[in-house]
């Protein structure tokens, strides 16, 4: 079974340690790739790309694979600013 962590429509700096307090309980829930569905995204910023490296290494420290969802584009965009839309499974849009 796949464990996931839904993202909620915020995940700014804000709210963003909070969601990583949440990491260890969904990486419990399941074995095999971690998935992060990002499909209800509507506001992120840097703090969001750094939630998704700190499950990317929460998930490969548990010898787990992980990929991430639903990825607004501009969130794949901001990756991609940032150099780490290849570690987050993420491709810029054509």
């Amino acid at each position: 079974m796949n464990a996931a962590l839904q993202l909620p429509a915020d995940a700014t700096l804000e709210l963003a340690a909070g969601l990583a307090a949440t990491l260890p309980d969904a990486l419990a829930q399941g074995d095999g790739v971690f998935s992060v569905d990002a499909s209800a995204l509507q506001a992120y910023d840097t703090s969001t790309i750094a939630l998704l490296m700190q499950a990317r290494r929460a998930a490969q420290a548990a010898g787990r694979g992980f990929t991430v969802t639903g990825a607004p584009a501009q969130l794949t965009q901001l990756a991609a600013l940032y150099g780490v839309e290849e570690l987050l499974s993420l491709s810029a849009p054509s």
